[in-house]
């Protein structure tokens, strides 16, 4: 499926780059030839085929929150590993 020079030109144009003319041939047989292979794609059987939005597997895994009470001794020993200003910890600015 061969690309149009102005097809190459308006891609170019998108993309914001500035092509020669070699450039433009070279880059639209480039394209054509990724083109060709996505129609040999389409013809491949997929009917039995179920869609998929992933292929490996993964499972995410999931746990209930639990809330831990600490004694006063473990607060205070957290609290001295940190900078506090105003009664609460100071981190470092996040831009």
């Amino acid at each position: 499926m061969p690309i149009s020079g102005e097809d190459i030109k308006h891609i170019a144009e998108l993309s914001r780059l500035n092509l020669s003319a070699a450039e433009m041939k070279k880059y639209g047989e480039q394209i054509s030839s990724v083109l060709e292979y996505i129609e040999q794609l389409s013809e491949v059987e997929t009917k039995k085929v179920e869609p998929t939005a992933q292929v490996s597997g993964l499972v995410d895994v999931w746990r209930t929150d639990e809330v831990k009470n600490w004694d006063k001794e473990e607060v205070r020993e957290a609290l001295s590993q940190g900078e506090l200003e105003g009664g609460q910890i100071k981190v470092k600015r996040v831009l």
